[in-house]
């Protein structure tokens, strides 16, 4: 943990200012007159991750010119839109962790969670009026149908078994990906609006998330709890199959995929059952091809902007592309 955050604050060095710009316009938009909402946005606010995506619409901003009110505006709305997902996601796979700590889900339950959701998506459409950019409304309201459209893809596919390697693509494409991307072509939007920058920021943001939720489901398989602060082997245990897994039922013996199948239709899986998908996953490449793919689209991120002049943003924004790639949580 401490060397993650070291990493990142090493590569958010160059826009310090930037960040606290955005700090102010986020506790602004966060603001409210009911006690129970602040209250649980202060709770929120200290358990608050990494802000990866508000840094992206800054550094993306900076690498092509100057940020603006508008370009921190959308770094606001950008990390509202994350939060009030992360909420409703709690609620719909009744997680009892985030980031190490009780979701809000486990504290206030489900009915103020999904409410709570629904304050901050409603303060992120707000903020979104506010910038008065019909580029970057058109955009962002894309945005936000994707987020939808691929997490109810992936449940869908939990619920039929029906998971494939393309779907699996298409969804993380949806439900991570394009936030990920939006936030690095708002940036663009906000400064320049030229095809070339949007399309660099995108393809570049586009190809960071899909390695952003590769490591995810690399850690939901192969890592502990206490390492990564959520419930281990969450998604193994929703039925949802990510690619390691997807590889490795693709690419075994008819023995091996007997036994793995009988394992995954266990309903209570305790840490044992766990432990020997985990060991199957391995012996047939799962982890191995997942790493592949997630070195595959790390480096097309790092291509999407090789035509920018160097400087210490652009130098930022290849450095966070290794830092998902080694982060450890």
């Amino acid at each position: 943990m401490h060397k993650d955050l070291l990493n990142l604050k090493n590569i958010t060095s160059s826009i310090t200012e930037d960040i606290k710009i955005f700090q102010l316009e986020f506790d602004r938009a966060l603001s409210s007159d009911v006690s129970l909402i602040n209250t649980i946005s202060k709770y929120m606010v200290r358990n608050r991750g990494k802000n990866i995506r508000p840094i992206l619409t800054i550094l993306s901003a900076r690498l092509i010119d100057e940020p603006n009110q508008n370009t921190y505006r959308a770094a606001a709305m950008m990390e509202l839109l994350h939060v009030a997902t992360l909420i409703h996601d709690d609620v719909v796979d009744d997680a009892t962790k985030r980031r190490g700590k009780p979701s809000i889900n486990r504290i206030w339950k489900n009915k103020i969670s999904v409410l709570m959701g629904d304050f901050i998506l409603s303060k992120a459409l707000i903020n979104m009026i506010g910038i008065r950019d019909f580029d970057a409304l058109e955009k962002i309201s894309n945005t936000a149908e994707k987020l939808s459209a691929g997490e109810i893809l992936q449940l869908e596919k939990s619920i039929t078994g029906s998971m494939t390697e393309e779907v699996y693509f298409n969804m993380i494409s949806q439900k991570t990906a394009s936030l990920i991307a939006t936030s690095c072509e708002l940036g663009a939007i906000t400064t320049s609006k030229l095809a070339k920058d949007r399309k660099a920021t995108h393809d570049y943001g586009e190809s960071l998330g899909m390695a952003f939720q590769i490591k995810d489901d690399l850690f939901d398989l192969m890592g502990s709890e206490s390492d990564t602060g959520k419930n281990s082997g969450g998604d193994i245990k929703k039925n949802m199959k990510t690619l390691p897994l997807i590889f490795s039922l693709s690419n075994m013996d008819r023995l091996r995929k007997r036994k793995l199948n009988k394992l995954l239709s266990i309903k209570k899986k305790n840490k044992s059952v766990l432990t020997d998908i985990k060991n199957i996953v391995d012996e047939t490449g799962g982890f191995k091809y997942a790493g592949q793919k997630l070195e595959e689209y790390s480096n097309k991120a790092i291509d999407s902007i090789s035509s920018y002049p160097n400087s210490e943003y652009k130098k930022s924004l290849i450095d966070m592309v290794s830092f998902n790639s080694n982060r450890v949580k």
